[in-house]
């Protein structure tokens, strides 16, 4: 875990550095096709694991829970940044 965090922040420094060069302005794109290639691959990891496709209705149910307490709590957060952050017709 403290790799993975470690990675991240070495990334943030490095982007702080660079942010000025042109090739990482056009970068968004090819991140956001990176991010879709990699949950296809998760999935299909998925799909092939007998183990976890046998065992999906005995889990499907907190898994389902999981995601929606998440993208809810992630709605209430958002709306609560919008009104403390910002005033009314989106002005700061």
């Amino acid at each position: 875990m403290f790799s993975i965090i470690s990675t991240m922040f070495l990334g943030i420094g490095i982007g702080y550095v660079l942010r000025n060069w042109s090739i990482l302005q056009k970068t968004e794109k090819t991140i956001s096709l990176t991010i879709f290639l990699l949950l296809f691959i998760l999935g299909v990891s998925i799909g092939s694991n007998s183990l976890i496709v046998n065992n999906l209705e005995k889990f499907g149910w907190q898994a389902v829970i999981l995601a929606s307490s998440g993208v809810l709590g992630s709605l209430i957060a958002a709306r609560l940044v919008l009104q403390l952050f910002f005033k009314q017709g989106g002005k700061q």
